[in-house]
């Protein structure tokens, strides 16, 4: 009996470009979210709109995952509604605990840490994204109870005051597949969007979303290319092997750093193709520039900054350019309600937010170690721009480009804890360039709580005053 087409296809196809046949499955449905997110332009609003959101994003899963994943989604999903419904007071709190409870869950169940260093793929990717927009619905939900007068500016923006339906409900967590990679968004703007309203609204120029799709598919394909040519050169596994033990430290930093860089593609390539997604349905408008004559910004459908990234000035400014959108979630949901009225944000509230982080990514020693040393890359970034700020013409440049270096530096040694897991990997690597990245930015915390920067001279007559 000869076999079907696509099972001697897929797997060729899968061979020719490095990765397994569910990663390929997955791409070609990801890759798909662009046309479906485009036909939901042409779908009748308002009840339409949803329906098709939630339905072409469960089959995309069904296609991807299989039927499971549905069923993961539905629990996600069942917590976060049942909680607004039965216990709106509580239903912030209780959505955020019990999602992540269920996400972590899935995690330690698929070992999905494992499962995508080896080129695997299962829905807790997708189950990842899931958890934060319900954690943000109930939350908002939440905020709808309270004093105006007492909410922060994003709270104002978003709060819920009514129940979205069900439907409602389901289309903004599924809509058209966009829960694969993201980016999150928010339940208000998604209702704004699908109903019309705001600057969606039909009586408001709308722009032609085609070169901007255009330039994030052109980027995808670039992104991929440099990924598929710069993996098989840089493999993980070498940072165990005596190959790399017999190296030099400058050469082991060296490699450390291209491996950052390299994995960073991968990421690159997927949030331009989810990009490209929200674009083409118009979600992705977030209004226009004062240029004259104004030109049409896409921020809410941007994850990546690609040079803002490569080349960032500083680790503080990290979160600006990379997954913008968690990062943007992790400060109204986690950074900023930490911080009591009155205060000031400090080393806790970053801490906190960065484990939360580690949590979502999954359990493992080296998401851990990444996000806690992600903190202190961020602090020791803070001391020297502190530093930077009260520092002559000529020792402001020299420490401008000292935090440029110290980014590129500590970035790259920390992600490979991300990249390789295990807690015995993680330390083998650290170790092999002695802990520098760890070791500098400490050193940076302490120095910048003992040195603190010079205060600028007040004129005499200031001082007579």
């Amino acid at each position: 009996m000869s076999s079907s087409p696509s099972a001697t296809t897929f797997p060729a196809i899968a061979a020719a470009i490095g990765v397994s046949v569910p990663v390929l499955r997955f791409l070609i449905c990801f890759v798909l979210t662009i046309p479906i997110s485009f036909i939901w332009r042409l779908v009748p609003r308002t009840l339409p709109k949803h329906l098709y959101a939630a339905l072409t994003g469960a089959f995309l899963s069904y296609l991807s995952f299989g039927f499971s994943s549905n069923l993961h989604f539905v629990v996600s999903m069942g917590i976060g509604y049942g909680s607004m419904v039965v216990c709106r007071q509580w239903c912030g709190v209780v959505t955020f605990f019990a999602a992540f409870a269920y996400l972590i869950g899935c995690h330690v169940y698929y070992m999905s840490g494992d499962a995508w260093k080896e080129g695997g793929i299962d829905a807790t990717g997708a189950l990842m994204v899931l958890t934060l927009k319900v954690i943000s619905c109930s939350i908002n939900f939440n905020d709808g109870l309270l004093k105006e007068e007492g909410l922060r500016d994003s709270q104002k923006k978003n709060c819920l005051l009514y129940l979205p339906s069900l439907i409602e409900y389901v289309g903004y967590c599924l809509c058209c597949g966009s829960h694969f990679a993201g980016p999150v968004y928010e339940m208000k703007d998604y209702l704004d969007w699908t109903e019309g309203n705001g600057i969606w609204s039909p009586s408001k120029k709308q722009p032609s979303p085609f070169g901007a799709v255009a330039r994030a598919v052109i980027q995808a394909a670039i992104c991929m290319a440099l990924y598929l040519n710069l993996v098989p050169l840089f493999p993980l596994s070498l940072f165990t092997s005596p190959v790399y033990a017999h190296w030099g430290f400058w050469k082991r930093l060296g490699y450390q750093y291209m491996c950052g860089f390299t994995a960073r593609w991968k990421y690159y390539f997927i949030w331009s193709i989810s990009e490209a997604s929200i674009i083409i349905s118009g979600f992705g408008f977030s209004g226009w520039t004062e240029s004259s004559p104004p030109e049409a910004r896409w921020d809410r459908a941007k994850n990546v900054n690609i040079i803002g990234v490569e080349l960032c000035k500083s680790s503080v400014e990290l979160p600006v350019h990379w997954n913008i959108q968690v990062s943007t979630w992790l400060r109204h949901y986690v950074y900023d309600r930490l911080v009591p009225k009155g205060k000031k944000a400090g080393f806790f509230q970053l801490l906190c937010t960065q484990t939360v982080s580690a949590i979502w990514h999954g359990l493992y020693p080296g998401y851990i170690i990444f996000f806690v040393q992600s903190a202190l890359m961020i602090a020791g970034s803070r001391a020297l721009f502190r530093w930077q700020q009260k520092a002559s013409d000529l020792l402001k440049t020299l420490l401008a480009f000292t935090n440029f270096a110290y980014t590129l530096l500590v970035l790259n040694y920390s992600a490979v804890g991300f990249m390789v897991l295990s807690l015995h990997e993680t330390l083998t690597a650290y170790g092999s360039v002695y802990y520098i990245g760890t070791i500098i930015p400490i050193s940076l915390i302490v120095l910048g709580s003992t040195i603190k920067p010079a205060k600028p001279a007040r004129s005499k007559t200031r001082k007579d005053q």
